[in-house]
């Protein structure tokens, strides 16, 4: 469920909002006037989206790349690879 706060309790009870998100993992939507106006989250859940996102987008080209027939490196090929750069 949502965790709404109202922009009076974001300036008001800041500490305790960001305890919120810190505990909870969770963002914290912030109301102005009745109406979705912010989402404060910590640093942790961002970089979590960010890096969710980017790799949605890698497999977004992925799939573009399969479907215009690039079959990519085999699992061999790979696997030598990165024994290479290990070496």
């Amino acid at each position: 469920m949502p965790i709404i706060k109202s922009i009076s309790d974001l300036r008001n009870h800041a500490n305790e909002i960001s305890g919120i998100c810190h505990k909870q993992g969770e963002p914290v939507f912030v109301t102005k006037n009745g109406k979705s106006d912010l989402v404060v989250m910590s640093q942790v859940a961002y970089e979590e989206l960010e890096s969710k996102l980017e790799l949605y987008d890698k497999l977004e080209e992925a799939r573009s790349d399969a479907e215009r027939g690039d079959k990519g490196v085999s699992h061999a090929n790979m696997m030598r690879r990165l024994k290479d750069r290990l070496e």
